[in-house]
């Protein structure tokens, strides 16, 4: 069996079938598809891209933005999506450390980007996806390409991920990681060549790309390729779809708009919730309002998904389901030994699913894995009697805000730089919207008179906006332990119905 993931999806195609149906554009095939991502991957070559060479990519979504993460994989590079909120003092880091070949990015940002990046070779792709750089030099390139001859255990993809300390961490997902990914969730969902994929998630994500988009191409599937998630669009394109992918940010929004019924919902058979925790009320109100019950699942920028509650059986609200086929979690202590049934404890999965290591960390990646091979995942969760995994929190203090990684001690730094501020601390509270609302607990200095709105101003131009405080709240002090650690727990009891 080829290593190639592209080839996977190539063998599982019937080329005439459509594979993406854009709003106002004709369909394209998976023929069509497949002609663009070879002369991407043309023109990827032309530029010095090898096998094993990274491709840094910071598009807006689109139909060639998919097809230059195919060319990706045809040539044998290394895809390295970026948040497209990122600023170029961000992407500095990412560059630095990730070391691409070459960096796709759109044409409005070329210049900002490049002053800040200058020793890169750039192409670009513009935000209507049919412009720029990369579609001029594409246009004269052939549409049948050498796939390379990659090993499973090749490197597919790297996703910056952020704990609570320390540096961003580039998670290296091999083919293998992927391939067994999307054969075991298409089996598991029972995706077939007739499904229709509304898509509206992002595709700089693992949830986007990884389970969204492979798992329709692995499946031989269609996709309604949104730009991004819109009521209107998505009222506009349910009756045509078969399943729909979301955060819980998407259903909140749904259930909170009139035209969501059961009629509305009648063509769809599967809905499934992921990236952040879906409350067990959303479950709830959703199966009330249209007669389905969403689908949770767990997982994670290193090991793509771990658990999943059933398509066929009971999906338990508030439960990440059941590990999938082929994989192992367990629940442990700090010392990695294994806990009773029931017990709360430290996530540890091993599998083909997890990740090869961080990208030249080798310190770290020797430090997150047992050595029977389990990887650390960081969660907190049980596994109750019927074997459902519930995932309780985090022994770290990672936000996570409309399925979005968001890393505290980044945004505490910039807070803590400014003119009256004597500390801060940044908490995830509990966000019917979001899931987590990022917030700030500012101390100020005697005297000064610093406003929440001149805090956020402050940070407007030097964060992503999904990093941006949702409030700043204005405190005496942060609580402390006896060692003097902030102790952020009571940070987020103390503002736990903040935004209720």
């Amino acid at each position: 069996m080829t290593g190639n993931l592209f080839q996977r999806f190539q063998d599982a195609a019937d080329p005439s079938r459509p594979l993406i149906r854009a709003l106002e554009r004709p369909p394209l095939s998976y023929a069509d598809c497949f002609a663009v991502a070879a002369r991407f991957a043309h023109v990827l070559a032309h530029h010095g891209v090898k096998p094993g060479d990274r491709v840094a990519v910071q598009v807006e979504k689109s139909p060639n933005a998919l097809c230059l993460y195919l060319a990706c994989l045809r040539a044998g590079a290394v895809y390295l999506p970026l948040n497209t909120g990122y600023t170029p003092s961000e992407l500095a880091y990412f560059v630095g450390d990730a070391e691409p070949r070459l960096f796709v990015c759109a044409g409005k940002n070329l210049e900002k980007i490049s002053a800040r990046l200058s020793s890169l070779d750039f192409l670009t792709l513009d935000d209507d996806g049919e412009t720029g750089s990369l579609i001029r030099e594409a246009a004269a390139m052939p549409s049948d390409f050498p796939d390379a001859d990659v090993n499973l255990s090749d490197l597919a993809s790297i996703l910056y991920t952020s704990g609570t300390t320390g540096r961003s961490k580039g998670a290296m997902l091999t083919h293998g990681n992927l391939a067994s990914n999307a054969e075991t969730l298409k089996a598991l969902w029972r995706f077939t060549a007739d499904d229709v994929l509304l898509h509206a998630l992002p595709i700089f994500h693992i949830h986007g790309l990884f389970v969204a988009s492979n798992i329709t191409l692995i499946s031989g599937a269609s996709m309604i390729l949104l730009p991004k998630f819109d009521l209107d669009a998505i009222f506009a394109t349910l009756p045509s779809a078969t399943v729909m992918m979301g955060v819980p940010t998407f259903y909140t929004r749904l259930l909170a708009d009139p035209r969501l019924d059961a009629e509305t919902t009648r063509n769809i058979r599967l809905f499934v919730s992921g990236s952040a925790p879906l409350l067990a009320e959303t479950h709830r109100e959703w199966q009330a309002k249209t007669g389905h019950a969403i689908l949770e699942r767990y997982g994670m920028t290193e090991t793509n998904m771990n658990t999943s509650n059933p398509h066929d059986g009971a999906r338990v609200p508030g439960s990440v389901g059941l590990p999938l086929p082929g994989v192992e979690l367990r629940i442990a202590g700090k010392d990695g030994a294994v806990l009773p049934q029931g017990e709360i404890g430290g996530i540890e999965v091993r599998g083909p699913n997890v990740f090869k290591g961080y990208w030249r960390m080798p310190d770290k990646t020797a430090a997150e894995f047992r050595p029977d091979g389990f990887f650390i995942t960081g969660d907190l969760g049980l596994i109750d009697e019927n074997g459902y995994v519930h995932i309780l929190g985090r022994d770290k203090d990672l936000i996570i805000s409309g399925g979005f990684n968001v890393y505290p001690k980044e945004i505490e730094s910039l807070i803590d730089e400014l003119p009256g501020v004597t500390e801060s601390a940044v908490v995830g509270l509990p966000h019917r919207d979001f899931g987590e609302g990022v917030t700030a607990c500012v101390v100020t200095a005697e005297g000064a008179s610093l406003t929440e709105r001149a805090v956020l101003e402050a940070l407007a131009d030097r964060l992503a906006k999904f990093k941006h405080p949702k409030r700043v709240l204005f405190v005496g002090e942060l609580p402390r332990n006896a060692m003097g650690k902030v102790q952020k727990n009571l940070i987020r009891e103390r503002f736990a119905t903040l935004y209720d």
